[in-house]
């Protein structure tokens, strides 16, 4: 991993990781050029740490087994935000609607994997390491995207991988990069939320506009290829109303923000923002007016060339199993399998040990 670098914001307090060894890569400030690198689209990977509720995110407010499975919590009716006759968002997701509106946001629902563990931990090594449930790899999926040999020509010599579950070995011997010096003294316009995913989008955008600013030495001419942030409290097992609702505000409240940040840098065309999680949650409430683990859950993908609307396969609360789950409707390895061929345009197959059908939610 000689040229490759990789670091993490997390959503309570943003930190960013740039490890000693060096690395070289391309400049934001050259994606216009003619034959640009792959490395200027940009990912931006958010997880919702702990398992969101996707029935209390992307509610099927027509079918009456929703309110029978959740009669405390619920989203009433006629709070819910429509987006077709069937299917609508929770209130606190309102930011999200000018997105959708311009048709940039996409929700790819019943995303999970065959023979699901509702291990916190595991859940979410097979989701970094795109691994069966009963595969152990030893890299995560962005390690092979970048490092596995052998490397195409185009991205031979440059490029930055920000992210990856195995940040913790990296951690040892990296370094904090100080966003207030001068030397990058990029000032956004947008207004950040006043909230620890808000820093951490702010920081994240930081890194975005830095990286490319050549009078910083020591990342000179460096683009960015991957940014995870996480946004933590998802697993909602009492109490989850008020909690559930905070967090899909921060999260909205975040994309809008992205959103305007990137579109100062002109990177939101050149952009893709994707959520991830370990899992989701029971479709029957539990008796603390919560949720347990459960199978599936709603993702979002945005950005300047996403092809918004709904995607994947909608619940279906009459088809529920002995646990009381959802059945899986789309493989998470068919959004990784999108974002390396059409975003990349990278060998999913390689990456990802198999082959898994690319959604078609990008304009490429």
């Amino acid at each position: 991993m000689n040229r490759r670098e990789f670091l993490s914001f997390a959503g309570a307090a943003a930190t960013l990781w740039w490890p000693q060894a060096g690395a070289v890569a391309v400049s934001a400030a050259h994606c216009d050029a003619p034959g640009a690198n792959a490395y200027c689209n940009l990912l931006v990977l958010i997880e919702l740490k702990g398992g969101n509720d996707g029935l209390n995110t992307l509610i099927p407010y027509a079918d009456a087994r929703y309110y029978r499975l959740r009669p405390k919590i619920g989203v009433p009716r006629d709070k819910v935000i429509p987006l077709d006759e069937r299917t609508g968002l929770h209130p606190s997701l309102a930011d999200l609607m000018p997105l959708w509106q311009d048709r940039s946001l996409a929700i790819v629902q019943g995303v999970g994997y065959p023979t699901p563990n509702l291990s916190h931990y595991r859940s979410m090594e097979i989701w970094d390491t795109a691994s069966r449930s009963d595969q152990y790899l030893r890299t995560g999926w962005l390690t092979r995207a970048f490092v596995s040999e052998p490397v195409p020509a185009r991205f031979a010599a440059d490029g930055v991988v920000i992210g990856s579950a195995e940040m913790g070995p990296l951690a040892n011997g990296a370094r904090t990069l100080a966003l207030t010096d001068p030397a990058c003294p990029y000032r956004f316009d947008t207004t950040f939320p006043q909230s620890a995913f808000g820093s951490a989008v702010r920081t994240a955008m930081q890194v975005v506009a830095c990286a490319g600013t050549a009078r910083r030495a020591s990342i000179a001419g460096q683009g960015v290829a991957v940014v995870r942030l996480t946004l933590n409290g998802f697993d909602t097992h009492e109490n989850q109303p008020v909690q559930h609702a905070n967090l899909l505000k921060q999260f909205a409240q975040g994309m809008t923000a992205m959103r305007s940040a990137l579109s100062e840098l002109n990177r939101w065309p050149s952009t893709l923002v994707m959520t991830c999680a370990e899992f989701g949650r029971c479709a029957r409430e539990n008796p603390s007016h919560g949720t347990d683990h459960g199978t599936v859950a709603p993702h979002f993908l945005a950005g300047g060339r996403v092809q918004g609307g709904l995607y994947g396969i909608a619940p279906d609360l009459a088809k529920l199993d002995g646990n009381g789950n959802l059945p899986v409707g789309i493989d998470f390895r068919s959004l990784y399998a999108t974002v390396l061929d059409q975003w990349w345009k990278l060998d999913a197959a390689h990456v990802l040990h198999g082959r898994f059908d690319p959604l078609p939610v990008l304009r490429v």
